[in-house]
């Protein structure tokens, strides 16, 4: 019979967690690949003579092959082990990186980051890792996804390590650092450790035994949320639902539009109005490690339920935004500092949110494909929020603009999860338990 893999089995953790962490180092080595783009920005820009918007497109670039291979991706992590996809992707990953040292022209980035560094990513990225995940953890999984998603808010503290990295190497041994670093440690450790579900190891979720299936009364009239979690959910039964294109919209909105312009433009945004290269790149710091702690925070909406988390969350976040209309120059360090934690916090909550609610509606040997297929949204938005925020300062020389449709965007994400309404589908297992 399978263990529970507690303790009291003989058994000293319960081995979800190792894949969890697994997971995260995963996150923040691959994540680091993207998110280190904010500070080799501007140096590109400076080193060729380019401009923002068109510089801006390997960016958009890495999003959209991302998001166009994530389905695939997710296929194939359902399909065969992740012991063989997810080192796959470490290594593309790290070799396309590495070879933007060699780029002298736009279009070897965009082959090199935008294209080769993308599948790599895409193959050891979020939505086989979710899934993967989501797989070991059900009671907690607001929790779990939010620890992963913190590896996430780790890649975004890698920015002053990779500014350190060009200001005392250069910008193409930095890139080459970035790029090792992956296939040294994401591809032995994936290939070692990483495990699809509990039954591989002859256990269950949660580390604790399930109670046997209650058999249902045939005269008991079945409600909303029991139809749905008796179906077993594919793509295509996924895609006659209003909620799952729902989600790619507020995928689209809150980790396309918002969480990318500001990756990709922040930090050149406090650059414009004065602040050293260094400075920064340490607010954009902060900003991470604030972040890392809204996606801990994220294990609330396991109690309250996911839309009573993700809302006030954006809230939180479109707050932040309206402070950056007030910087104009860097005499208040104050205001960019309270922007970062508060901008943090409410992006950091709300994306393993939006995760949980996901997987609680679609959760199955399928979810891989179904949340792949989501990312497109997310990807869709990364590709055109960065390069039409770079655009926009080119024409009109400030981000005035870009910033107010971060704001439309979270107000939109926020008022899309209160339509989709997990609360009334699949009550968390918290609330369910008071009813």
């Amino acid at each position: 019979m399978p263990t529970s893999g507690t303790a009291k089995d003989g058994q000293s953790i319960f081995y979800g967690w190792i894949v969890l962490g697994v997971a995260f180092v995963t996150v923040v080595l691959g994540y680091a690949i993207r998110n280190t783009f904010a500070v080799f920005y501007p140096t590109i820009v400076e080193e060729f003579g380019w401009e923002r918007g068109s510089t801006a497109l390997m960016f958009s670039i890495s999003f959209l092959v991302y998001g166009l291979v994530s389905p695939l991706a997710g296929t194939l992590v359902d399909r065969f082990k992740p012991r063989l996809v997810l080192p796959l992707g470490g290594l593309i990953a790290g070799v396309g990186v590495a070879l933007c040292s060699l780029a002298t022209a736009q279009w070897q980035f965009f082959l090199f980051y935008g294209g080769i560094a993308a599948i790599g990513l895409s193959l050891a990225g979020w939505a086989p890792l979710t899934a993967i995940v989501s797989n070991w953890f059900v009671k907690r999984r607001g929790l779990v996804i939010g620890i992963l998603a913190a590896g996430f808010g780790g890649s975004l503290i890698s920015a002053p390590i990779a500014q350190f990295f060009i200001s005392s190497f250069g910008w193409q041994k930095a890139y080459i650092i970035v790029g090792i670093l992956p296939i040294a440690i994401i591809v032995p450790l994936c290939s070692l450790l990483i495990r699809r579900s509990p039954q591989e190891k002859g256990l269950l979720p949660d580390g604790a035994p399930q109670k046997p299936p209650q058999p249902q009364d045939p005269d008991e009239p079945q409600t909303r949320e029991s139809k749905w979690a008796a179906t077993t959910w594919t793509l295509p039964r996924a895609m006659k639902t209003y909620q799952f294109w729902l989600l790619i919209l507020v995928a689209f909105f809150l980790l396309g539009l918002t969480e990318q312009i500001a990756i990709a433009h922040l930090v050149y945004f406090f650059r414009d109005v004065g602040y050293e290269p260094m400075m920064a790149a340490n607010i954009y710091s902060v900003f991470g490690i604030l972040f890392i702690l809204g996606t801990l925070c994220s294990f609330l909406s396991d109690r309250f339920g996911r839309e009573r988390v993700f809302i006030p969350s954006c809230l939180l976040s479109a707050g932040a935004i309206s402070l950056l209309f007030l910087i104009r120059d860097a005499s208040h360090l104050w205001m960019p500092m309270l922007f970062a934690v508060c901008f943090g916090l409410g992006v950091g909550a709300a994306g393993p949110v939006f995760f949980s609610a996901a997987a609680d509606l679609f959760q199955g040997r399928h979810f891989g494909s179904i949340l792949g297929t989501i990312t497109l949204g997310f990807s869709l938005g990364g590709a055109i929020g960065p390069p039409l925020a770079g655009f926009i300062h080119d024409k009109t020389n400030s981000y005035f603009f870009a910033f107010f449709i971060i704001l439309g965007s979270l107000i939109s994400a926020a008022v899309l999860m209160w339509l989709i309404a997990p609360r009334k589908i699949t009550p968390v297992p918290a609330r369910a338990a008071q009813h």
